[in-house]
C-alpha cells in the first residue's frame, strides 16, 4: 500500500509489552494499519490482550482497521460499530453477531467508541474528549492544534463514495 516507496515515518519506542503491561489501564486505543491485516496467528498477543484487558477499561476506541481486532477479541459481540470504508469488506467474516454500520464517522455503544479511517479517529477522540473532559477542553485542543473537528458522527461522505 506504499505506493510512493516512502520510509518517512514516526517512531514509537514502547515502554511496556503486552506481557508487561502498564497497571490499571482505564482507556485502550486500538489504532489501523496494515498490520490489522496479518494472519490471526500473527495477531494472537494483541487479540488476546484486548480481550483479557478489555473487561476493566473505563474506554475502549478503535480506529479504522483496529476496529478488526476488537471484533476478534469479542469486544464489538452484539455491538454497534464501524471502520475504513475503503477497507470495508475486511470486516466480513469477523463474526461476533457486530452491527456494521456503515454511514459513519464513529459509533459509541457504552464504552466502546470505533471509528472509521484515521481522520474520522481524531474526530472520535475528540468527540471522547469531549464526553469525558467537556467541550471547552477538546475545542480547545482541536484550535490548538488547528484541526477542524467533524461533530456529526454520521456525516461519513466515504460510505457513499466506496458504493456502500
Amino acid at each position: 500500500m506504499n505506493t510512493q516507496n516512502s520510509n518517512f515515518s514516526e517512531s514509537v519506542v514502547p515502554t511496556a509489552t503486552f506481557d508487561n503491561p502498564p497497571e490499571n489501564l482505564d482507556v485502550l486505543l486500538i489504532p489501523g494499519g496494515m498490520g490489522t491485516r496479518a494472519p490471526d496467528a500473527d495477531l494472537a498477543p494483541q487479540i488476546n490482550f484486548i480481550r483479557d484487558t478489555y473487561p476493566d477499561l473505563q474506554y475502549l476506541i478503535a480506529i479504522c482497521t483496529g476496529t478488526w481486532l476488537a471484533a476478534k477479541a469479542g469486544v464489538l459481540d452484539n455491538r454497534n460499530a464501524t471502520s475504513n470504508k475503503r477497507s470495508w469488506a475486511g470486516r466480513e467474516g469477523l463474526g461476533n453477531n457486530t452491527n456494521w454500520i456503515t454511514h459513519a464517522r464513529w459509533v459509541v455503544d457504552g464504552n466502546v467508541w470505533t471509528s472509521s479511517g484515521v481522520s474520522a479517529g481524531i474526530d472520535v477522540t475528540f468527540a471522547w474528549m469531549e464526553e469525558v473532559f467537556g467541550s471547552d477542553t477538546a475545542t480547545n485542543i482541536a484550535v490548538g492544534m488547528e484541526y477542524e473537528r467533524h461533530l456529526n458522527a454520521s456525516w461519513d461522505p466515504f460510505a457513499d463514495y466506496y458504493g456502500l
